[in-house]
């Protein structure tokens, strides 16, 4: 309680410039949980999706009803999906569908990210100007009182720095996670790509099965 009661002074004496700093600390948090529940490997790229594809289409069991269920079931199938449709046209025209489809996939799992990076870069700004104004409130008491009394300076300064503290605290972990999650994009983005790729071939023939019947 104590501790909650010192957080709650340090907000107080950092001005009013701590609102939309800690507003960029909650929008932080909230993006890093959805993104983590957005990107996780089950919703995007099941690991045997292809070699189910395969077996339904060796079987002659590739429906459009089977094809519906693969398109909602994750980000990869709906990428295959795409292609599935037009697996009777050519092999050209079949990679285009998936491209084009493949392109609203990884915009769709970039949503937010420009937020988090933009955050990442005003955090601190907010946090400076929170110092600056601070500062010139020391001076203007410093010109008005001088500096007869050391600790009451040293006060205001320590206050004037509460508000850079706090930005950098929210831009650090918004830009390590920003990088993060845009590493990730692009590792599921090319991983989706060669996926792809490989059913086209199988598709089209192009690829063969290996000794236990599945996708080489």
């Amino acid at each position: 309680m104590l501790a909650f009661t010192s957080v709650i002074d340090l907000f107080r004496a950092a001005g009013w410039l701590m609102w939309p700093i800690s507003l960029c600390s909650v929008a932080t948090l909230a993006i890093v949980l959805e993104r983590f529940w957005a990107l996780r490997s089950r919703a995007i790229m099941p690991g045997d999706l292809v070699e189910s594809i395969w077996q339904l289409h060796r079987h002659g069991d590739l429906t459009d009803a089977r094809i519906a269920e693969l398109r909602s079931g994750s980000a990869l199938g709906r990428m295959l999906a795409a292609g599935l449709v037009n697996r009777a046209h050519s092999r050209d025209i079949m990679k285009e569908s998936i491209q084009d489809t493949g392109r609203q996939v990884v915009a769709e799992m970039e949503r937010y990210l420009d937020m988090l990076g933009t955050i990442a870069s005003v955090a601190p700004l907010l946090g400076l100007l929170g110092t600056v104004i601070g500062m010139i409130d020391v001076f203007s008491v410093i010109m008005q009182a001088g500096v007869g009394d050391p600790r009451v300076l040293a006060g205001g300064i320590s206050k004037a720095l509460l508000t850079t503290a706090a930005g950098l605290s929210v831009a650090i972990p918004a830009l390590l996670f920003h990088r993060y999650f845009n590493s990730r994009v692009t590792h599921l983005a090319i991983g989706m790509e060669e996926q792809s790729l490989r059913l086209v071939e199988i598709i089209k023939g192009e690829r063969e099965p290996n000794e236990e019947g599945t996708p080489a």
